[in-house]
């Protein structure tokens, strides 16, 4: 293999190319290539970012759910003292209205036998007054008397 100047023009050639290579191609094409790494390193860092903070907003909105189920808890717990309280407030009242009105009853019954003592009163009297009347009307005699008495007792 002879070394002739084919072959020198050829390597000046290529060295030429390397070095225009080199001087300005290589340069913005490796700045692509940290541009890119500088990017897909950023979105890999705002990605871990994102897990993290989707991690804690997760674990917030567990803590915010049990709050929550506890003063569910509490406020159905006052609820269900609240309707109990309201239940007894409703017993008191209904047994308070009815020894009114048992106590209303009672005392129209004591009225009534009164008045129906008053008004067997009045009768008797004027059954004993109607029978004294026959027979203070008639003759004195015992087997009459007898006869008016029953029929007195009869009519009582």
């Amino acid at each position: 293999m002879d070394i002739n100047a084919s072959l020198i023009g050829q390597m000046i050639t290529f060295a030429i190319l390397v070095l225009f290579t080199m001087k300005f191609v290589w340069p913005p094409l490796t700045q692509m290539m940290d541009e890119r790494a500088r990017r897909i390193s950023e979105g890999l860092a705002a990605a871990e970012k994102g897990k993290h903070d989707y991690e804690n907003a997760e674990k917030r909105a567990a803590e915010k759910l049990r709050e929550s189920k506890g003063q569910a808890a509490e406020i159905i717990a006052l609820a269900e003292k609240r309707a109990a309280q309201i239940v007894d407030e409703a017993k008191n009242a209904a047994k308070a209205e009815g020894e009114r009105q048992l106590a209303a009853a009672q005392a129209e019954v004591e009225q009534l036998m009164a008045r129906a003592k008053e008004e067997l009163r009045q009768q008797v009297s004027d059954l004993a007054v109607a029978g004294a009347e026959k027979i203070l009307r008639r003759e004195i005699d015992a087997k009459a008397h007898a006869d008016l008495l029953d029929t007195i007792k009869a009519e009582l």
